[in-house]
């Protein structure tokens, strides 16, 4: 008897782009030193968590610099989200300084298309990033979440990224729930951007943004 072909076919998959060592070892130096204590806005939800004002790319050499090292492969992303290579901007850009014990709450990005995370320190394991399937989404109401159930890309509910390190690029589409759990480590430096294309056109119906 003939053996019967089986294959999985993976099914409108999310995608999320790392960029390893974008920045060598001298530009995260530089751009830390830039950068360095003006994270001085508390975090809502962490004490030991501070950011910067969010601002615009050109609003310091540091931001200008990363804006663009960034931005092919921001486009880049952008065409495996979109399947054209449109033309995109960074609308928002700031630093994320993250102490020990400190975390990010689960969230998502408004108003953008495009998230991305280029690290300026290590990230210690335990805060690597971790994206979550839509809270009430397109999923079976009872599951399977016990020591013999193998977790894989269909079944997850959750997935942390491999371990990231100074002058890595992640990026992920806007709308992806993240979160940081409590670092364990030392100090996790971050400047974090949402882009968004010049248009977008959907059978005619287009809408520009700026």
């Amino acid at each position: 008897m003939s053996q019967v072909a089986s294959q999985v076919i993976p099914l409108f998959p999310t995608p999320v782009m790392r960029v390893e060592k974008l920045l060598d070892a001298e530009t995260v130096a530089m751009v830390t030193d830039e950068v360095t204590g003006s994270a001085n806005l508390a975090n809502a939800f962490s004490d030991h968590l501070s950011h910067t004002p969010v601002a615009g790319v050109g609003a310091n050499d540091a931001f200008a610099r990363l804006g663009t090292l960034v931005m092919p492969h921001v486009t880049a992303f952008g065409e495996v989200l979109f399947g054209e290579a449109l033309a995109w901007q960074i609308k928002e850009i700031w630093v994320n300084v993250l102490e020990p014990g400190g975390r990010q709450a689960i969230h998502t990005h408004a108003n953008s298309f495009i998230s991305g995370v280029v690290y300026l320190t290590d990230a210690h394991p335990s805060a690597n990033i971790i994206f979550h399937k839509a809270l009430g989404g397109a999923g079976f109401i009872f599951g399977n979440s016990n020591p013999n159930a193998r977790v894989n890309a269909f079944n997850g509910g959750k997935w942390m990224m491999p371990q990231t390190s100074a002058g890595d690029l992640v990026m992920f589409p806007s709308y992806l729930l993240h979160e940081v759990p409590p670092n364990h480590g030392e100090r996790r430096i971050s400047i974090a951007f949402n882009a968004i294309p010049d248009r977008l056109d959907n059978h005619g119906y287009a809408v520009r943004f700026s």
